[in-house]
């Protein structure tokens, strides 16, 4: 009976590590692309391709969206990104909304001197969403009243 359980948890092992090798694999194929970054209006200009790919990883996490978001794409299994493109208006929303995340933390919460506040990220507010959500039931109790 210890063995038909041994034998379970090596096949869910197994299950999740081909799981997790094809999502790499198929990361890595995804955004290939060895071209210097181009178009960089609010990044640094310096920025190289594997810092711009960890940067909008990050911001694909906070908000809960894939390339396709913010980045054109011609359509189809393997969609090719024209990553230097203005065509998505979301694109600009997006470098917006870095510029408004940089005053915040720089302009703002840099002048509260007892270093009491956390700098804050798109996922202060996004929390996994496209839109930010923000309610009263999202506050803690004592703030409510």
């Amino acid at each position: 009976m210890k063995y038909s359980g041994n034998r379970k948890t090596i096949a869910i092992l197994t299950i999740c590590f081909a799981i997790a090798t094809a999502q790499t694999f198929a990361q890595k194929e995804h955004h290939h692309d060895e071209r210097p970054p181009q178009n960089l209006k609010v990044l640094p200009k310096n920025t190289t391709g594997e810092e711009i790919h960890t940067i909008m990883r990050g911001y694909s996490l906070s908000l809960g969206v894939r390339c396709n978001f913010c980045h054109a794409a011609t359509e189809g299994e393997k969609p090719k990104f024209d990553f230097p493109s203005d065509e998505k208006p979301e694109k600009e929303i997006a470098r917006k909304m870095i510029k408004m995340v940089d005053a915040i933390n720089n302009k703002y919460l840099a002048k509260i001197e007892d270093g009491s506040l956390e700098r804050i990220t798109c996922v202060t507010c996004h929390m996994g969403r496209p839109k930010p959500l923000v309610s009263v039931d999202s506050l803690p109790k004592k703030n409510r009243d």
